[in-house]
C-alpha cells in the first residue's frame, strides 16, 4: 500500500492545498492530510477548525485521512507506515526552501517527498495571503474551499 502524509499548518486550508490534495490522492492508496502543532507559532484558526475544514472537505473520499501531530514529520511518517511525503510546489522559492527539507528527511530517515506543481491558476495562494486577505476584510471566498468558514 502506498501511503503519504501531506504535513502543513493548513491556516487555512487554501485552494492550493486542495489542488495538491485531489492530484495526489490519484497517485497513492491512501493520503494523511497531517496538521502540524507548533507551539511556538501563532495561528489565526485553531487546531480543531483547521482539522474541521479539511475534514469537511474532503469527507466524500475514502482515501483521505485528516489527523494532527506534533515533533518530526519523518517521526509521524514512520508511526504511520508513510513511505511518503507529499509536498507542493508554488515557485522557485518553494522549490529550494522544501528541496532542503527533503535532502535532510531523506538522510534521516528512507521516507521519499514527491512534489507537485501547483495548478497554475492557483499557484499564487498561499496561506498568508488568505490570511491578510481575512484580517482587512476582503472577500476570502475565492482563495480557499467552501468549509472555511470565519466565524
Amino acid at each position: 500500500m502506498r501511503r503519504a502524509i501531506f504535513p502543513g499548518s493548513f491556516d487555512p486550508l487554501t485552494l492550493g492545498h486542495y489542488d495538491i490534495i485531489q492530484r495526489g490522492i490519484t497517485l497513492f492508496d491512501e493520503l494523511i492530510i497531517a496538521i502540524g502543532i507548533n507551539a511556538e507559532k501563532k495561528y489565526m484558526f485553531t487546531l480543531e477548525e483547521r482539522k474541521r475544514f479539511a475534514a469537511e472537505a474532503f469527507k466524500d473520499e475514502p482515501k483521505i485521512t485528516v489527523l494532527t501531530y506534533q515533533g518530526l514529520t519523518i517521526d509521524f511518517c514512520k508511526k504511520m507506515n508513510a513511505d511518503f511525503i507529499l509536498r507542493g510546489l508554488r515557485n522557485p522559492a518553494d522549490f529550494e526552501f522544501e528541496k532542503a527539507i527533503a535532502h535532510t528527511n531523506r538522510k534521516l530517515s528512507e521516507i521519499e517527498t514527491v512534489f507537485l506543481l501547483t495548478s497554475s491558476g492557483k499557484s499564487y495562494i498561499s496561506s498568508s495571503i488568505v490570511r491578510d486577505v481575512i484580517r482587512n476584510g476582503g472577500d476570502y471566498t475565492s482563495l480557499v474551499p467552501s468549509t472555511v468558514k470565519v466565524q
